[in-house]
């Protein structure tokens, strides 16, 4: 049986990938594009799309139960996020990951535009930002708070919880608030849901990233100050503030995950009147829930090698199961 669902679950998902480039060209030919310009843009789109696949794949999963006239435009704001998020790991210098930034920066300004720009995100996103009407503001306000964290002092750490809180929404909210406008859906409801669940979402992804940082910067850099002390982790010398290494670390956790917590109850408690077109846009929750779930049972202990494992901790299969469940009882 278990096969059997898996086979399902596959078949599905690869019809809907492929759905993806198939409207998408189809699009193009309506519209009347050269042959040459619409296979550049079904080949930008087809790189967006394995971006997401291989970077963040629960959510690439969440995008395939999107009405398939959605899924150009939020697979082109899921890459954009894979690039601006990436620039600061691909790089040894920290300066030329802020200058990769800075250009992004500069790319969203060229796009409103109007203007050619030569990489595929910012293809898509032209083709995109010409079909439907999107906030600039939003991709403004993702790549700024992707800046502003790059420069920061290398042993700076957030205040408060509130700050981190604002970072998850600048860098996760923004995506699923584009993506309600893509799908022409006006709703405060739909949008304060989205606020909720994408604060969830960089919460957690952020303690989930922890590990990463840790062996890269050697220090845990997204752990609020005011939290850090609460659990006795919080150093403070020669001016600046630095959480160490230690036991309480995961008492440190889930303070942080209980607040991601709070944001899921909350977003659930609108869901009553959120619209029926708005659901599958909010669907993110259900990722934030297993990760959520998987911290519970490894005790909030980001280094536990087991919430790497599968998606978030869990099997494929039983993390389909739970996308298609949630999609058909239109849940999130």
């Amino acid at each position: 049986m278990l096969v059997l669902i898996w086979n399902s679950c596959n078949a599905q998902r690869e019809t809907m990938s492929h759905q993806v480039t198939s409207s998408f060209t189809s699009q193009t030919e309506f519209m009347g594009s050269t042959a040459a310009a619409g296979g550049n843009l079904r080949t930008a789109l087809s790189y967006c799309v394995q971006q997401v696949r291989n970077y963040d794949y629960h959510h690439y999963l969440c995008l395939l139960h999107l009405p398939p006239a959605m899924r150009k435009a939020a697979f082109a704001f899921r890459a954009f996020n894979i690039e601006t998020a990436k620039a600061m790991d691909v790089v040894s210098d920290p300066k030329t990951g802020l200058m990769r930034l800075l250009w992004w920066k500069d790319v969203v300004d060229k796009v409103f535009a109007n203007k050619l720009v030569e990489h595929p995100v910012a293809q898509v996103l032209s083709s995109v930002v010409s079909e439907h009407k999107i906030s600039k503001h939003w991709l403004k306000r993702s790549v700024e708070a992707r800046i502003n964290d790059a420069n920061r002092d290398d042993y700076a750490i957030p205040e408060t919880i509130s700050e981190l809180e604002r970072y998850a929404e600048d860098t996760q909210s923004t995506i699923l608030y584009m993506t309600l406008q893509a799908g022409g859906i006006q709703s405060t409801i739909a949008d304060h849901a989205a606020s909720h669940i994408g604060k969830a979402s960089g919460l957690l992804l952020l303690l989930k990233a922890l590990p990463h940082h840790v062996s890269k910067q050697g220090r845990i850099p997204y752990i609020p100050a005011s939290i850090a002390e609460e659990c006795g982790l919080l150093t403070r010398e020669g001016g600046r503030s630095e959480v160490r290494m230690g036991d309480e670390l995961p008492d440190a956790v889930f303070k942080v995950a209980s607040v991601a917590d709070a944001h899921l109850q909350k977003a659930r408690e609108l869901a009553s009147s959120v619209p029926a077109e708005a659901i599958p846009v909010l669907l993110p929750g259900v990722p934030a829930q297993v990760l959520l779930d998987s911290l519970r049972r490894r005790e909030f202990n980001v280094f536990d090698s087991r919430l790497s494992r599968g998606v978030h901790g869990i099997s494929p299969l039983w993390y389909q199961i739970k996308l298609i469940w949630h999609s058909v009882r239109k849940k999130y």
